[in-house]
């Protein structure tokens, strides 16, 4: 079966520090965005979606820490497909030992940070992210009139990532940790320093902040990433979030839908209208 569907939808195969995977395809094209998940897994969950691999046209890498690369190079090389990124994450992919197989150099394509290109279907605009990653960058992908945007590995919100949360449709951003979770729990002290630093991860509180100051009426769904399996809990990060929404008027369910992200399994496929 091939993808025939006429609208953005949207799938992710995992989300968290065993494997991010994100899936974008309309009925002409479908674009990768991180592949850290095995390709044997990438490939059964494509089948079990009625979908095929070989309607992946292209592939964009956030980062270069091996929960988003590790199978970059084998689905590149396996597929044909062209990997954008900026340069320094691209010289951080090669060097990283995790990924056994290495992208082909004409494979290889480089983007810079606050540049817009169309790749088919799909206007796409990268933007920086602060992250302890040689490089991060999120994406502002539009189609058609909807834009999708996706932030993960978030160590502060910027001026420039608020901007874009004020432009999104859908969007796609961390919450981490919870704060006390993460305070009580087993991880040495350098580790919880470095994960609340502003090159770590966002927590759930910070998460919901930078929502509340910045999503605006177009908004029309969010999804909660890159969850912590030791210092976080899905209905926990709901929670806080939107109790942390209300308080600012804002009520999850009506005025935007909100969902959490699964680490480990596939989400359902979402329509994005």
């Amino acid at each position: 079966m091939k993808i025939t569907e006429k609208m953005l939808k949207f799938i992710s195969f995992g989300s968290g520090s065993s494997g991010n995977c994100y899936l974008l395809y309309t009925e002409t094209d479908a674009l990768l965005i991180d592949t850290g998940v095995g390709i044997r897994t990438l490939k059964k969950y494509f089948h079990d979606y009625g979908l095929q691999l070989s309607a992946v046209r292209n592939v964009l890498v956030t980062h270069d820490h091996a929960d988003h690369v590790k199978c970059v190079g084998s689905v590149s090389s396996d597929f044909h497909l062209p990997v954008y990124a900026t340069h320094t994450v691209h010289k951080g992919i090669f060097e990283n030992y995790c990924v056994r197989k290495k992208i082909g150099a004409e494979y290889t394509k480089f983007i810079e940070k606050g540049e817009t290109f169309q790749l088919g279907d799909f206007k796409i605009t990268s933007f920086g992210i602060p992250h302890d990653s040689s490089d991060n960058v999120g994406y502002r992908i539009i189609y058609q009139d909807v834009v999708f945007c996706l932030m993960t590995d978030v160590g502060h919100v910027t001026d420039e990532m608020k901007s874009f949360i004020n432009e999104a449709n859908y969007l796609v951003i961390e919450a981490n940790h919870d704060e006390e979770m993460l305070l009580q729990g087993p991880y040495p002290q350098y580790l919880k320093n470095r994960i609340m630093g502003s090159e770590g991860h966002l927590s759930n509180k910070d998460c919901a902040k930078a929502l509340a100051e910045n999503a605006t009426p177009a908004l029309r769904h969010v999804w909660l990433c890159h969850l912590s399996e030791e210092n976080n809990h899905p209905e926990l990060a709901r929670k806080t979030v939107e109790m942390i929404l209300q308080s600012y008027g804002i009520i999850p369910g009506k005025d935007f839908m909100l969902d959490v992200l699964k680490r480990k399994t596939p989400t359902g496929i979402f329509e994005l209208k």
